[in-house]
């Protein structure tokens, strides 16, 4: 059965930084996209930032610059760094991972940015 957990999350304050990981367990996973997608109080889940299986990134205006997504094909890791934090960037932050049509979720990590 296929696990993902994230970590990472926590208390920072504004300009901060964070590094989020997300690691896969339970099966290898040989070619695979990954994405993080983020959920404030009261808000609808939102993308933040994706990474297809040969590298090629893509993220949402609002953290573009800011944050980088990566990932570890050995460990089967994905990373988000987030830097110059801000309040906004309050949520609880989900890892997806996507391999032959198969999608996989975590359970998120809260992060809390303080003005």
């Amino acid at each position: 059965q296929v696990h993902l957990e994230e970590s990472g999350g926590g208390l920072v304050q504004t300009g901060g930084s964070l590094r989020l990981s997300c690691t896969a367990s339970g099966r290898s996973f040989s070619s695979y996209s990954g994405e993080w997608f983020r959920q404030a109080p009261g808000e609808e889940r939102e993308f933040v930032a994706g990474i297809l299986s040969g590298g090629s990134t893509t993220y949402s205006d609002s953290v573009k610059g800011r944050f980088t997504i990566s990932k570890d094909n050995v460990k089967n890791i994905l990373y988000l760094q987030m830097n110059n934090l801000k309040p906004e960037d309050t949520a609880v932050y989900y890892c997806s991972l996507t391999e032959a049509n198969f999608e996989f979720w975590g359970q998120g990590t809260l992060v809390t940015v303080s003005s």
